[in-house]
């Protein structure tokens, strides 16, 4: 076999670091590029926002012993003696010495009255602002001004611990005997007695073991004189299965009512809270902070980014002077090419977000003017041949990335959609029919609603061609029941 030598040109994409951080930031939401911006301003320091109102220079050591660091010290000092405090570990040996035989509850529980004004003054001091209360400490709250014996106090406590976040008891009561150890002699009815006193508690149905137990507790607090609370007890208690199937004619035949008090009862029942425990679940707040804005200038809808989004960034003027003195600069130098790199990419993401969302709104201003029936069919293929972009880009661009519209904050990726095809050879957007279902569903009657058949027939009728399963599939999308729960008496 011969050897030879042979000269091979080719071309080939390569990912410089550059370009690699200018797609990792092209993918961010604006939240996660402040986070990132943040990591680069503490790592490099010829990086700085121009919004600082502090003058460049040079930055000192942090002070290690300083003013700064006192109110953690004491931050910790007091949770420490706090705990201590709270912890209740000199005061065991006077609790065990009065216990008495049996008595094994009220020493696993910590002992209720003694040590629960102190666990709440060390915590006030150690955590300065209260924070709002969780179920089970309103639950404790009301617990601990009740008049019970010390044995009833840590049987409700247990079933306390058993509630879960929507005020359901969890657990069985044989369950939570079956836990305890055979010296605390549990008597029948023990558990029983203190479920009771767990239901007397706010709000109003905590502690129930089902949805109805916990109706027929909210129920039992109404005056015993309002209209249809008797009727309303009756379903709750034993036909609540068939007024969640909306079987009103089966429910009239049962409970021997006509249609305008089974109509007051239903209105009765639908006023109760099934979560008692859901207000006080802790609340998920998530915020959207939009890129663009949209405004109609002149009859044109028209894109502009949203100057409080951008962040503003410079070079630190002070530093880069002391390097243009220098000769070769060490590694000064390699951030200062770091931080020219990051601004430029920086500001290339906002003006491909923008590009792009001008493109969007150019296609899809029928929706602005009139609404989601107006959406057009829109891929990523179109914007992306529009502006010379690859598909890939568009779509890092449109995820996570929000847009301010006078119909509302929705996200780049909401103005894409697939098509369906209409008789006159065109396309109709899977959002638009979206938007029609929902016109059709709210304008429906209670008494006869629509079926998906009907509505893909109304839809036929309008030159939409859509089958039934789509229909069904569009709708369980917007969260809207079917038919035989949508009837109403």
């Amino acid at each position: 076999m011969k050897q030879s030598l042979q000269l091979k040109l080719s071309q080939h994409l390569a990912l410089t670091p550059q370009l690699q951080q200018s797609i990792r930031l092209l993918q961010m939401s604006t939240l996660e590029l402040n986070q990132e911006l943040e990591k680069f301003l503490d790592e490099n320091p010829l990086l700085e926002r121009e919004d600082s109102a502090e003058p460049p220079q040079i930055p000192r050591a942090p002070q290690g012993n300083g003013e700064e660091s006192a109110p953690t010290e004491a931050a910790d000092a007091g949770e420490t003696a706090g705990g201590a405090e709270a912890g209740g570990a000199n005061d065991e040996p006077a609790r065990d010495a009065g216990l008495g035989e049996g008595d094994w509850l009220a020493q696993e529980m910590g002992g209720f009255g003694g040590t629960s004004r102190d666990d709440d003054e060390g915590s006030d001091y150690a955590q300065g602002e209260a924070e709002p209360p969780d179920l089970r400490s309103h639950l404790r709250s009301q617990l601990g001004v009740t008049k019970l014996s010390e044995r009833d106090h840590c049987l409700v406590s247990i079933l306390i611990d058993s509630v879960n976040d929507e005020g359901y008891l969890t657990q069985d009561l044989a369950e939570l005997a079956e836990l305890l150890p055979p010296e605390v002699m549990l008597e029948d009815g023990e558990f029983v007695i203190a479920l009771k006193q767990l239901q007397s508690f706010d709000p109003t149905g905590v502690g129930a073991r089902s949805v109805a137990e916990c109706l027929s507790l909210q129920l039992a607090e109404l005056p015993e004189d309002m209209p249809a609370r008797s009727l309303a007890s009756g379903i709750v208690a034993a036909h609540l299965d068939a007024l969640a199937a909306r079987d009103f004619a089966k429910l009239r035949k049962l409970m021997r009512c006509t249609e305008d008090e089974l109509r007051a009862a239903q209105t009765l029942i639908r006023s109760l809270n099934p979560r008692p425990g859901a207000a006080f679940a802790p609340a998920d707040t998530r915020y959207v902070v939009s890129d663009v804005i949209v405004r109609k200038q002149k009859n044109v809808w028209t894109a502009s980014l949203n100057q409080d989004a951008i962040p503003r960034l410079r070079i630190n003027r002070l530093y880069a002077d002391l390097l243009q003195g220098k000769r070769g600069g060490g590694g000064m130098s390699g951030q200062l090419q770091e931080a020219r790199w990051l601004i430029k990419n920086v500001q290339q993401r906002f003006e491909t977000i923008l590009r792009v969302s001008q493109a969007i709104v150019d296609r899809q201003r029928h929706f602005f003017e009139h609404g989601e029936v107006a959406m057009r069919p829109l891929v990523l293929r179109e914007i992306a041949d529009l502006l010379g972009l690859h598909e890939s880009t568009v779509s890092r661009v449109t995820t996570q990335k929000y847009m301010l519209t006078p119909r509302g904050i929705f996200e780049l990726k909401y103005f894409f959609g697939s098509h369906v095809a209409t008789e006159a050879g065109g396309a109709c957007s899977a959002t638009a029919i979206r938007a029609l279902i929902r016109q059709l569903v709210g304008a429906e009657s209670g008494v006869k609603p629509l079926s998906d058949s009907r509505i893909s027939q109304i839809l036929g009728q309008q030159g939409i061609v859509v089958a039934r399963r789509t229909i069904a599939k569009y709708r369980d999308s917007l969260h809207i029941p079917p038919v035989n729960l949508r009837k109403s008496i």
